[in-house]
């Protein structure tokens, strides 16, 4: 290598970002994941037995699938391909797999394939990669911040083993913080930096797990302070964090977790959970009628009869949205949210209607009972329609002595809450009323 090479590619390092400088040049430089890369974990263990296969990597942003993929290459001896789903097509991809053909053929070393947002692929450009990784061609590293069971092929997922990157924890991002701060070489050593323990907490709590976010808000602290030692304060944080983009995708995996988080919270009764994955929903840019036609949903679907009031609210609520939108809508969804999630619970009438739906779609037909066919037409006297029925308003209470499906079935079971509960006993006087018309 010339003098002026060696200037040329430190001329481009230097002109990296910090985080791009930072990567980790070492399995044991990773940080985070521990729970398939530490010592005797699954993706070590298929290292060090040389059966690294092809693998999907998915995961929220910043966690650290491009830098695995790239140190997977130098483990396993291999050449290092990437490409994105974004920006190449088929085209680009089979001039790829003829490439690692060729390198396998000749040179007998394998090519890692890292192709970034593999969910960006359609079936067809996902199909093109089958055959070069069911031989052995290629060792496919897939990325994705999509559920893969949702977007990649079947075929290819059954030929891949999944590692889920999980965001990085308060600590991690302290660790590789104060790594950058240290580094001579890489990083930000020869600024001599005097970090407060509040602005390094601050910048790993409010980067959402995510490393290149904190390592670009430290980089932009350093470099806009012009000082010697540079004093980062608990201030200078707050300034060079931009305004957090929350992981939360209208369409993507990230809106069914996080909605999904929201019923379950109400569910069982914890206004204070539900109403944070509410804000949320809400700072993610959530479509309003969307969360309001759930919340109608989940009044009748676990509040039910426990409170009658329930679904009333709900609606009410729906139709605030509809009327004054946002922001000031966000009280309606707060009020309707808290009133549900500290109602009493029934799914009581939610079950006899699956119960019921699955009777019908089973084939346990019942006929209608000829006492309770309709009468009002002519010809209905001629064949016994209508006879026998008992018009329940003509008894004192109201309930007439008569079969109205028969047979004794029980679909509705009301539970021991809320209004429910009386429900419960008043239904207990009347199924007794019933029973004696058998």
């Amino acid at each position: 290598m010339s003098l002026f090479d060696s200037i040329e590619r430190e001329n481009r390092r230097s002109a990296q970002p910090l985080a791009a400088r930072m990567r980790p040049r070492t399995l044991d430089e990773f940080v985070g994941q521990e729970d398939f890369l530490a010592p005797g974990k699954l993706l070590r263990r298929l290292l060090a037995a040389d059966r690294l296969g092809s693998v999907i990597f998915y995961g929220p942003p910043g966690t650290g699938k491009t830098t695995l993929a790239r140190l997977l290459a130098t483990e396993s001896n291999s050449f290092f391909c990437q490409i994105s789903a974004v920006t190449n097509g088929v085209k680009e991809l089979r001039e790829v797999l003829q490439k690692a053909a060729d390198h396998l053929s000749v040179e007998r070393r394998k090519t890692l394939l890292f192709v970034d947002e593999i969910h960006r692929f359609n079936k067809a450009q996902q199909d093109v990669l089958l055959p070069d990784v069911e031989e052995g061609i290629v060792t496919l590293v897939g990325a994705t911040t999509e559920n893969p069971f949702f977007t990649v092929n079947n075929a290819l997922l059954s030929r891949s083993r999944l590692f889920q990157f999980h965001a990085l924890t308060h600590e991690n991002i302290r660790t590789i913080l104060q790594r950058a701060i240290m580094d001579q070489e890489r990083g930000l050593g020869k600024w001599n930096i005097e970090m407060d323990e509040k602005a390094l907490d601050y910048l790993a709590a409010t980067c959402d797990g995510d490393a290149r976010r904190a390592l670009s808000a430290l980089e932009i602290g350093v470099l806009s302070t012009f000082a010697n030692p540079v004093p980062f304060t608990l201030e200078l944080a707050q300034e060079s964090v931009q305004k957090r983009i929350l992981q939360h995708d209208r369409d993507g995996d990230s809106h069914y977790d996080i909605i999904s988080a929201l019923i379950k919270s109400i569910r069982g009764s914890d206004p204070d959970a539900a109403i944070y994955w509410l804000a949320k929903m809400l700072e993610g840019g959530e479509e309003v009628r969307f969360l309001a036609r759930r919340l109608v949903i989940l009044a009748s679907e676990d509040v039910g009869n426990a409170d009658p009031h329930a679904l009333p609210l709900a609606v009410a609520t729906a139709q605030a949205c509809e009327m004054i939108g946002l922001p000031e809508c966000q009280l309606n969804l707060a009020q309707a949210v808290t009133y549900l999630a500290t109602a009493p619970k029934s799914n009581a009438a939610t079950e006899a209607i699956f119960q019921a739906r699955r009777d019908v779609q089973e084939g346990k037909l019942i006929p209608v009972p000829k006492h309770l066919r309709d009468s009002h037409y002519s010809g209905a006297q001629q064949m016994e329609h209508g006879k026998g029925y008992q018009y329940a308003h003509e008894y004192p209470d109201a309930i007439a002595k008569q079969e109205y499906l028969g047979v004794e079935k029980t679909y509705y079971q009301p539970v021991p809450r809320g209004f429910e509960a009386e429900i419960q006993q008043r239904l207990e006087y009347i199924r007794a009323r019933l029973r004696e018309a058998r």
